[in-house]
């Protein structure tokens, strides 16, 4: 894997962090408007196997479009269960991994960076 490379998937994770960190804050506000009784569609979001890969499960309606979510998700609907803690634990969980991208992204700019010092 060369340089560019490695800033490409680090993107694409990066990009596909982003739209869960969107779906897990939009879920926040619905657990939290949600009444005693009347659950509210939770929005699950999977990332997808690579394309071609046709073995995936499907628990659920795809709800994937092609305005707002990332190519590499799934997201399916479920009914929530009303707790705001269970989904700010999503956003913790996804931030971290947006985290991590970023670091490997900057791993590989610097790799990018050296490699260009050293044709000089």
């Amino acid at each position: 894997m060369n340089e560019l490379a490695l800033l490409d998937v680090a993107a694409r994770g990066m990009s596909a962090q982003r739209s869960i960190l969107d779906l897990a804050a939009r879920n926040v506000a619905a657990a939290q408007a949600a009444v005693p009784g009347h659950p509210y569609q939770r929005l699950v979001a999977t990332l997808a196997p690579s394309p071609g890969d046709d073995d995936t499960e499907d628990d659920g309606a795809d709800l994937r479009d092609d305005a707002g979510i990332d190519p590499l998700l799934t997201v399916t609907s479920r009914p929530g269960t009303g707790d705001p803690l269970t989904e700010l634990i999503a956003v913790l969980d996804a931030q971290r991994a947006y985290e991590s991208n970023a670091s490997v992204f900057d791993i590989g700019k610097r790799l990018a960076e050296r490699t260009l010092d050293i044709d000089r």
